[in-house]
């Protein structure tokens, strides 16, 4: 701190100061090319390498978040179609569902049918072997009529004749 204050008491004089403004003045004059350079020196930096790097960097930016979007929207994409082909499965297995329960109801309505058929034909058939056994115990009793007559006859017939030939 002591030399800033001397520095300050220095410069405080008029003949001091007129001549740290006359070094200022040479540093100036002589900073000049130098400040050109860097000028020259930073535009020629901010055409060869600069701009070129930031449109690179910007195309490397664009390309990655383009990929990215393009990423974001297959797979938005294979969601959807996923989506749909589960929906389109699950249709089918109704459709396959409807389709056999439909089947299943015409298989248990010709069943039904068939076995309707079947007592049909059925009770025609004890019908006829009832009428068949009627027509039968009917000609058993006229056969079992004639023949008891036709015994009977006979049973008198020899019956009675032993009597007849004891009698002559």
């Amino acid at each position: 701190m002591n030399g800033f204050i001397a520095l300050f008491r220095w410069v405080s004089y008029p003949q001091n100061m007129n001549l740290a403004l006359e070094q200022l003045g040479r540093l100036l004059r002589g900073s000049i090319p130098t400040i050109v350079f860097l000028v020259l020196l930073y535009w020629i930096y901010t055409l060869l390498l600069h701009r070129p790097l930031v449109r690179i960097l910007e195309e490397r930016r664009s390309r990655t978040e383009g990929a990215l979007e393009k990423a974001r929207a297959d797979i938005a994409a294979a969601e959807a179609r996923t989506a749909d082909y589960e929906q389109r499965l699950r249709e089918a297995r109704v459709a396959i569902f409807k389709s056999l329960e439909a089947r299943r109801r015409l298989a248990s309505q010709a069943r039904e049918a068939a076995l309707a058929e079947a007592r049909t034909r059925a009770q025609a058939q004890v019908e006829q072997a009832r009428a068949a056994l009627e027509q039968d115990k009917l000609a058993a009793q006229a056969s079992l009529q004639a023949e008891s007559a036709r015994l009977a006859a006979e049973i008198v017939r020899v019956v009675l004749q032993p009597a007849a030939g004891a009698r002559s």
